[in-house]
């Protein structure tokens, strides 16, 4: 029966290639929207890996000179004793310009056996950065006052899994910016999901913020407790003003950061896939007119079969199972293309988002064929042998 039906759509090519084009088409769309919907998903019931609420980031700018390094010390331990004299700071610690949610990146290279490993995002922190930002440890240890390598590192468990596989990292020996130096690891932590939850947290190592560092420092992130409000702002505002003097400082919100972050996701998110919805509505309606055009030209063939015998449902059955087998040519072709892209490696993703968008896009295209021909079937079928026979 099959067989016999794929004749009827081979022979037919001609007449359906505006079908064939639509489902191709739409395939391809789909593919493309569940493959950014599934690659955000993936990434957004992953953890954090660190806490935003009540964590505050302070920018300033030091416009005073400070010639010796023992000045330079001495600034950054008065700033230090007056913010953590404040009741509501639980947590202090100076960091790099790029920590979570913040606009600003940093990335490196590192290797390891030959091999180079590109877009590393490098982190300067303290002592207490994992206090502040309730970061987890995995392997080791975090930096502490006896820290005193400079070459010390403590890298992701994504770049961990990169590098090492499921071995321990402790101890093991990385070239760093390609090649340069030599870095020994001494702990891992959870991933950090620093450009919102949608984003993966990719590959990343932290150094010791050390003195020569903070010459260059202007952040300090805050875990502030659940009694600071508003008027705890202005005043922490105002004790800054006073200890760095000829500066703008400026306090903003982990959480707030984050929502706008995740906004700046969803809104392109929605935008596609609303345009795709709207594209989908009209292949859906151009998929209904064709089947209906193809059952008004086939009027006398369906009308001859139910003269010989056939029943409604065959008659239902044998137009959605043709459309299937259109659609099936279609997916076809378009699998074709979309296998590529795990293959390719396209844009660093996992293979895996785009092998279950092709799933479900798959699914996807066959529920709409079945729900566009389901209608035109049954008119098909309700057809009068005896009027369609007068007809012809």
């Amino acid at each position: 029966m099959f067989k016999h039906l794929f004749k009827l759509v081979w022979n037919k090519r001609k007449q359906n290639f505006l079908f064939l084009s639509e489902i191709l088409v739409s395939f391809l769309v789909i593919f493309a929207v569940f493959s950014l919907l599934t690659f955000y998903y993936l990434n957004y019931i992953k953890p954090n890996g660190f806490e935003s609420e009540r964590v505050w980031s302070v920018s300033f700018s030091r416009n005073t000179k400070i010639g010796t390094m023992d000045s330079v010390t001495m600034f950054y331990e008065n700033i230090r004793r007056s913010l953590k004299a404040l009741p509501e700071i639980e947590e202090l610690s100076f960091s790099s310009t790029n920590f979570p949610y913040s606009d600003t990146h940093s990335s490196t290279s590192f290797t390891y056996k030959g091999r180079n490993i590109d877009r590393i995002n490098f982190y300067m922190a303290e002592d207490d950065y994992t206090k502040v930002l309730g970061m987890t440890l995995l392997e080791g240890e975090w930096f502490t006052k006896e820290t005193i390598d400079p070459k010390s590192v403590v890298i992701n468990e994504t770049l961990r899994k990169t590098l090492f596989g499921d071995s321990t990292a402790l101890g093991m020996s990385v070239g760093v910016f390609v090649g340069k130096e030599t870095w020994k690891v001494i702990g891992v932590v959870a991933d950090v999901k620093a450009d919102g939850d949608f984003k993966s947290a990719g590959k990343s190592f932290y150094k010791k913020l050390d003195t020569g560092s903070l010459r260059t420092t202007e952040r300090i992130l805050l875990k502030v407790s659940p009694a600071a409000d508003a008027a705890f702002e202005s005043r922490l505002s105002k004790l800054l003003a006073r200890t760095i003097r000829n500066s703008n400082t400026q306090i903003q919100h982990m959480s707030e950061n984050r929502k706008a972050k995740n906004e700046d996701t969803i809104i392109p998110m929605v935008i596609c896939t609303t345009i795709a919805g709207f594209l989908i509505i009209n292949v859906a309606l151009g998929l209904f007119g064709v089947l209906w055009y193809n059952i008004n030209q086939r009027r006398g063939e369906i009308g001859l079969r139910r003269a010989i015998g056939a029943t409604r449902g065959s008659v239902s059955f044998q137009l959605v199972t043709e459309s299937l087998m259109l659609a099936t040519i279609s997916i076809l072709t378009g699998s074709f293309f979309a296998i590529q892209f795990p293959l390719l490696n396209v844009f660093n993703i996992a293979a895996s988002v785009y092998l279950i968008a092709l799933l479900l896009s798959v699914i996807f295209i066959y529920l709409l064929v079945i729900l566009c021909s389901l209608y035109p079937g049954k008119q098909a079928a309700a057809i009068r042998p005896a009027v369609a026979l007068h007809e012809e």
